[in-house]
């Protein structure tokens, strides 16, 4: 990996692993966890009340997305699925509610803070049917065909190598399969260097790709039905915006 994409990868490691100890440490204190202080556009406020309440406080002040993949997953009871990023775990333990028993959620994150405030909050939440890993986006540690939805918080925009993420994606996918993702996007308008400008990296901004990017990524990997709407503004021509696609059933 270029010297350049090693450093990017170990300054968001760093940023997360301190969200993971802030929430844990936070959870010492008499009144419960802080959550991390992230903007209106960010974290758990997009998600719903009801959904909040059910969960373990440290799981919902870990929540660094931008958007809430679950409610747009179309999870159904039995499958598999698999999150990448997964943080503090409110998207796997939201996810593994909607599948049930007889299906699995599966959690990847490359931050050993975030992974064992993962299985704490699994634990709190009584959650069997999960499953956290240790690893990064672009080399996911699953065998092909074998996941029925992938989805994702606000991550692939952190990736230095996305091209490697829609692959992994693709082949982790059983046919027929599809992903549902919150991610941040620009405007097709918006060079790279513009997008730095309005936010670093690590922030969720300066690695966004634009809409065009997104699909031609997507389509590359061997997806299809591409759809990318954008939900709510989170810089000057950057949007949370929620991803659709699937892969075809005869692959």
């Amino acid at each position: 990996m270029p010297e350049q994409s090693t450093d990017l990868r170990e300054t968001v490691r760093r940023r997360y692993a301190a969200a993971a100890t802030k929430v844990t440490e936070g959870g010492t204190a008499c009144c419960g966890p802080r959550p991390v202080e992230i903007d209106e556009n960010f974290g758990s406020t997009l998600y719903t009340p009801d959904e909040r309440d059910t969960l373990p406080a440290e799981a919902v002040a870990a929540s660094l997305g931008c958007g809430n993949p679950t409610a747009v997953a179309d999870l159904r009871e039995g499958e598999h699925v698999l999150d990448l990023g997964s943080g503090g775990g409110i998207d796997v333990l939201l996810s593994a509610r909607r599948v049930g028993p007889a299906g699995k959620a599966y959690g990847l994150d490359m931050t050993e803070e975030m992974l064992t405030l993962a299985l704490a909050n699994a634990a709190r939440a009584g959650a069997t049917n999960v499953e956290f890993l240790k690893g990064t986006i672009e080399a996911v540690p699953l065998p092909a065909h074998t996941i029925d939805v992938v989805i994702s918080n606000c991550v692939i925009n952190l990736s230095t190598d996305k091209p490697a993420v829609f692959a992994e994606m693709f082949r982790v996918l059983k046919p027929g399969g599809r992903i549902g993702v919150s991610d941040v996007v620009a405007d097709d308008s918006l060079t790279p260097g513009q997008r730095a400008e309005r936010g670093d990296h690590a922030g969720c901004i300066a690695g966004a790709l634009s809409f065009a990017e997104y699909r031609e990524g997507l389509e590359a990997a061997g997806f299809t039905n591409v759809e990318i709407t954008p939900t709510h503004g989170v810089a000057d021509g950057m949007h949370s915006a929620i991803v659709h696609a699937d892969k075809p059933a005869a692959s």
